[in-house]
C-alpha cells in the first residue's frame, strides 16, 4: 500500500515560494532521487515520523550527530534545563570551558580549542589560522572531499556539488580558487607533486581522514602518515577536517584510530549532540595566534552557545563513561555500535550478491555506503562511476518501505546506538525487495 505524503507535497509547495528550491540545504530537496521530500515532524530513538504520519527507520541520523538516536533521554533532559536558564549570553559560560576540556582530553592532537557555530566556519577559521601561523596562502585539498562552503573549499567538493552536478565554484573569486590545490584522494604521488608544485607558498594540507562526501571512502594504508610527512618535510600544517568522523569512528576521532596527529583539527556534528556547533584545536603554539591572545581574527555572537554546548557535553559525556574515562559499568559504546554496522553490512552484501547487481560497499564503524554499478571506490573518480539512476530508484524502494536513506549516492548512512537488532532486520528485509526493481 502506497504510504501518504499529501501534507509533506503540501509543505514542500509553500517552501519552494519562500525558500530556494524548497530547502536550506541543497541534498534535502531529493533532486538527486526524482521525489520530494518528506517534512520530518519528530524523532526517537532510531526512528523518525513526517507530517503525514509514515514512520521511517533512519539511516541518516541528522547526517551524523545523532550517534546516540533522536530525543535521547539524558540530551533532552540537559537541554531542557539549561535553556531554562537562559539561551545565549553573548558572554563566558563554564560549559564552554567543559566542552573544551573533553576535547582537549579526547584529541591527542589538541591542546587548545575555539568553539564556533558550524563546520564550515570551523574550517574557514582553521585556514586562516593555518595561513596566519605559516605566513603562507596556498592550500591543498583533495578531490571529493568536502569542508563546508566556505570560498576556495568547493572545488571538486564532492557532496552536494556532485549531486546537483554544479560547477565547482560559482561566485568565487578566480583568485580565491587559484590558492586550492587539487589531488585525488588516496593517491599520495599525485599529493606529493603538488607539494613541490605550491613550494614555500603552501600553508597546509586539509583533508578527511575518511572521506564522507563522496560516500564513505576509507584512507589507503600509509595515505595519512605520508600526508603527515608531507607536511613536515615542506613546513606546512596538516588539518584533519573530523567534523563526521569526530566521536564517530573512536572517541578520540580518526586520528586515534589510524594513529596520525593533524596540527590543526576541525569538530562539528556529535559535539554539539544534534545543535549547532563547530570547533577547531591543535597545538598550543598554533592555537595562541587566535585573537584575543594572537593577531588573527575571529568572533563570533553565538560561539559557545550554552544550549549546544550542554547537549554535546550531553553526548560526550554518555560516549565517555563507556570508554571507560569514568565510574560506569558499561561495555564501550562503540563495539556494539561495530557489530550492529557489521551485520547491516553483511547484509546488503548478500542481498545484492544474491541479486546479481554489480556494486561494492564501503564501510568505517558506523558509517556506510552501497555503491550501485561500480567496483572498487577508492577516489572521487571511481565514486562518480557510480550508477546513480540505481541508487535513485533503491532509495525511493525503502522509502516507500520505511527506510529513510541519504537521498544521493554520494553520501554517508549513518547508525546510531539506538538502532535494535529489529531495525537491522528491517532494513536488510526492505532491501531485499528494493534491489530486485528492473535496472
Amino acid at each position: 500500500m502506497a504510504r501518504e505524503h499529501t501534507r509533506s507535497h503540501e509543505l514542500f509547495e509553500r517552501a519552494r515560494r519562500l525558500i530556494p528550491g524548497g530547502v536550506n540545504s541543497p541534498v534535502r530537496a531529493f533532486r538527486a532521487v526524482d521525489g520530494d521530500p518528506p517534512f520530518i515532524e519528530r524523532g526517537k530513538g532510531s526512528h523518525i515520523w513526517d507530517a503525514d504520519g509514515n514512520e521511517y527507520i533512519d539511516c541518516v541520523c541528522s547526517w551524523g550527530p545523532l550517534i546516540l538516536g533522536h530525543a535521547h533521554p539524558a540530551v533532552v533532559e540537559t537541554v531542557t534545563k539549561t535553556a531554562e536558564r537562559g539561551t545565549s549570553f553573548g558572554a563566558p559560560t563554564e560549559l564552554e570551558v567543559e566542552l573544551a576540556q573533553r576535547l582537549v582530553e579526547a584529541l591527542p592532537s589538541v591542546e587548545m580549542v575555539r568553539l564556533v557555530n558550524s563546520g564550515t566556519e570551523a574550517v574557514m577559521s582553521a585556514l586562516r589560522l593555518a595561513r596566519a601561523f605559516t605566513r603562507r596562502t596556498k592550500v591543498l585539498k583533495f578531490e571529493g572531499c568536502y569542508h563546508g562552503h566556505s570560498d576556495g573549499m568547493l572545488a571538486k567538493a564532492g557532496s552536494g556539488v556532485a549531486t546537483l552536478g554544479l560547477p565547482d565554484s560559482p561566485g568565487v573569486p578566480p583568485a580565491f580558487a587559484a590558492e586550492t590545490l587539487l589531488a585525488p584522494y588516496n593517491d599520495l604521488a599525485a599529493a606529493e607533486q603538488a607539494v613541490a608544485q605550491a613550494g614555500e607558498e603552501l600553508a597546509c594540507i586539509i583533508v578527511e581522514p575518511i572521506a564522507g562526501n563522496m560516500g564513505v571512502v576509507p584512507p589507503a594504508p600509509g595515505f595519512l602518515q605520508g600526508l603527515r610527512d608531507l607536511c613536515d618535510r615542506a613546513g606546512a600544517l596538516l588539518v584533519f577536517d573530523e567534523v563526521i568522523t569526530g566521536f564517530r569512528v573512536a572517541y578520540g576521532g580518526a586520528q586515534t584510530l589510524y594513529g596520525v596527529n593533524p596540527d590543526l583539527t576541525v569538530l562539528g556534528k556529535i559535539i554539539g549532540g544534534g545543535f549547532p556547533i563547530g570547533a577547531y584545536g591543535g597545538k598550543r603554539e598554533i592555537m595562541k595566534m587566535v585573537a584575543p591572545e594572537g593577531p588573527m581574527y575571529q568572533a563570533g555572537t553565538l560561539s559557545g552557545n550554552p544550549v549546544g554546548v550542554a547537549a554535546g557535553i550531553a553526548t560526550l559525556d554518555a560516549l565517555r563513561a563507556s570508554e571507560g574515562f569514568a565510574a560506569f559499568e558499561t561495555t564501550s559504546v562503540y563495539e556494539p555500535l561495530e557489530a550492529a554496522s557489521a551485520r547491516l553490512a553483511q547484509g546488503l552484501v548478500e542481498t545484492a550478491l544474491d541479486a546479481g547487481i554489480n556494486f561494492t560497499l564501503n564501510r568505517v564503524g558506523s558509517m556506510l555506503t552501497l555503491f550501485f554499478g561500480t567496483g572498487r571506490v577508492a577516489d572521487y573518480a571511481t565514486a562518480k562511476k557510480s550508477d546513480t539512476r540505481r541508487y535513485a530508484r533503491f532509495f525511493n524502494a525503502m522509502l516507500e518501505r520505511g527506510v529513510y536513506l541519504p537521498p544521493s549516492q554520494f553520501e554517508a548512512m549513518f547508525l546510531s546506538t539506538a538502532h535494535t537488532d529489529q531495525d537491522l532486520d528491517s532494513i536488510i528485509e526492505a532491501a531485499r525487495h528494493a534491489v530486485l526493481l528492473p535496472a
